[in-house]
């Protein structure tokens, strides 16, 4: 991390992220979010092949996890894991501390934090979901998405909210396509490598189009007054497989989220932080 002017509180906090020990667990996450990225992946091809039912999203691989063989251990050091790294970029949003965020000002300051902050949540949503499996009470993330979009769409205002939602939400897979394209993940890295280049590439832009295709059904399950298909990751592949081709669809896409599971495991070693 770089070393600015930080007021005492902020500077106790930037000494506790910076130190090793606390680097190497936030790390972890990334690990973490690689084997969730796997099993999803894995999940996705079992579907295509007709030899699976369950969710194919967070919730369904956490669920999976937790049926195997020391399972439930692996969630409980991911549930700490997850928490490093929220915590890493909460203060990184905070602070305004971090690989970047302290060389920058203005709206490429803002920008660094948004984004920070925006990860936070997700690592922290990663945590949650663990945490539940772990101690048995996990439920699919599918079911409480289209359970939520219900109760917005009976109301106007709640039907614009997920309109707005599903276009943040396309927004975002947008962002993900486009790093993928220019590539420029790689300046979030510690090294430059052919095989991690490739890696974050087709990674960025699978999970990048499966995240603008959740978008794409929030919408259009306001337009049909459907809640059934806001469910999230889980019904967007489930939308993807059952579209002409959809076998070799799903497999594509399956092994796109995996790829991007590969490059997780290459940001636990070589990611800036």
């Amino acid at each position: 991390m770089s070393q600015i002017s930080l007021s005492r509180p902020a500077s106790a906090v930037h000494r506790i992220t910076g130190h090793r020990a606390f680097e190497r667990c936030a790390r972890g996450g990334f690990v973490m979010a690689g084997v969730v990225h796997l099993l999803i992946g894995y999940l996705a091809v079992r579907i295509a092949f007709g030899s699976g039912g369950g969710a194919t999203d967070q919730s369904g691989a956490m669920a999976a996890l937790a049926a195997e063989p020391g399972g439930v251990l692996v969630l409980s050091v991911g549930v700490a894991a997850f928490a490093f790294m929220a915590l890493w970029r909460l203060a990184e949003a905070i602070l305004g501390i971090g690989t970047r965020a302290a060389q920058k000002d203005g709206g490429s300051a803002v920008l660094h934090r948004a984004k920070a902050f925006a990860v936070a949540l997700v690592y922290l949503s990663y945590g949650v979901t663990a945490f539940a499996f772990a101690r048995g009470s996990g439920r699919s993330s599918s079911g409480e998405s289209a359970g939520l979009s219900a109760r917005l769409m009976q109301s106007s205002a709640g039907s614009a909210a997920l309109v707005v939602a599903g276009l943040v939400i396309v927004a975002v897979g947008g962002y993900h396509v486009y790093k993928g394209v220019t590539q420029k993940f790689m300046k979030e890295l510690r090294t430059d490598g052919a095989l991690l280049r490739r890696l974050g590439t087709v990674g960025y832009l699978s999970k990048g189009f499966a995240i603008g295709g959740v978008g794409v059904l929030v919408i259009v399950a306001v337009a049909q007054a459907d809640p059934g298909k806001a469910g999230g990751l889980d019904a967007a592949l489930k939308t993807l497989g059952a579209q002409p081709f959809g076998m070799f669809l799903l497999i594509v896409a399956g092994l796109g989220i995996a790829t991007y599971g590969l490059y997780d495991f290459a940001c636990a070693r070589y990611a800036r932080m």
